[in-house]
């Protein structure tokens, strides 16, 4: 693959990039021109687990932007709408990959084009220092695999994997993805709730089961009933969202004594920006209505994180003026 095309400049579509900008031409398409500038100005830097700096093109107009191989969309999942939108017509040669959390983002993209599409659901994370910095925190693994119903084949996610692994990222290609993903999901719809509610990054107490108060007893239960939905739904898990939850926070606790990796459903709570509940634990609690099976803890958990959102300053005006009088009459 000659020229990639990343699509969003957070911190995972700069980690693709910057990586992939050592072994072929990489665009990045951002949604501000500053951005687009300081990546062309400057190049993209990454720290921390791997040190360098990329040459690469950007542009926050998509009207610029040429033919390419491969083009990722590396956005949020609450972005993707506006991101396939940008591509439409644009790439028509292209194969598409969603690296999204959750379920539901290849429906999304279909809309908007009729390209080969990849799943993919990725582990890697860092810190966004700039524009053109980020800081690379967690080297795991994108695992991937063909969407169903399109003509994408295995050999096409393989090309990827070995483009991943040439440019110095971990990838996994799978002929099926469906077990990876649903893994994924539990965890993510376990893991971020309960870090967004509590406030807490991803430490030690969400595998702790020792007493009657620890976390690790609702993380537990949490999964316990997101493995019930995907037996019904007839997937057999690649890992055991447990046992995921429980390597990741003693990985967290190794590199060091203050670290622990914070969700991004808690960094979208502490920015009072919308988070990706829907296409999270929303998709498995309506996944696990459609199958029949309860889930009470994911279905709580899910509506208290869309209350912790109508509580955000920009969803509730009323809400906040309510709050003024209150403090008014009770400072009188």
């Amino acid at each position: 693959m000659e020229r990639v095309l990343i699509v969003g400049g957070g911190v995972i579509g700069s980690l693709y990039a910057a990586h992939i900008a050592s072994v072929a031409e990489v665009w990045v398409l951002t949604r501000r021109a500053e951005h687009a500038r300081a990546l062309e100005n400057e190049g993209l830097r990454i720290s921390g687990k791997h040190d360098f700096t990329a040459r690469l093109r950007a542009t926050a107009d998509a009207e610029d932007l040429p033919e390419v191989d491969l083009a990722i969309l590396a956005t949020k999942a609450t972005q993707l709408e506006e991101a396939a939108t940008a591509i439409e017509g644009r790439v028509p040669a292209a194969t598409v990959m969603t690296i999204q959390n959750g379920l539901g983002a290849e429906e999304i993209v279909r809309r908007h084009g009729d390209w080969q599409l990849v799943s993919a659901v990725t582990f890697m994370s860092g810190v966004r220092r700039g524009d053109a910095h980020v800081e690379y925190e967690l080297d795991t693994a994108t695992w991937m695999g063909p969407y169903a119903g399109t003509a994408t084949s295995f050999e096409r996610v393989q090309e990827i994997e070995k483009l991943l692994h040439d440019s110095g990222l971990e990838a996994v290609a799978f002929p099926d993805l469906l077990p990876a993903q649903w893994s994924k999901l539990i965890f993510n719809a376990t893991v971020n709730t309960v870090s967004a509610l509590t406030d807490l990054g991803h430490v030690g107490l969400f595998a702790r089961e020792e007493e009657l108060t620890d976390l690790g007893h609702l993380v537990h239960q949490l999964v316990d009933e997101g493995k019930r939905v995907a037996d019904a739904a007839g997937v057999a898990l690649h890992e055991d969202p447990w046992e995921m939850n429980v390597l990741a926070v003693r990985r967290g606790e190794t590199q060091a004594s203050d670290y622990a990796h914070v969700p991004s459903m808690l960094e979208d709570v502490r920015a009072h920006r919308p988070t990706e509940v829907d296409f999270i634990t929303g998709a498995l609690v309506r996944e696990a209505e459609r199958l029949g099976v309860p889930v009470p803890l994911h279905t709580t958990m899910y509506r208290l994180v869309k209350g912790k959102e109508a509580a955000f300053p920009a969803n509730a005006p009323e809400a906040a003026v309510a709050g003024d009088r209150q403090t008014e009459r009770s400072a009188s």
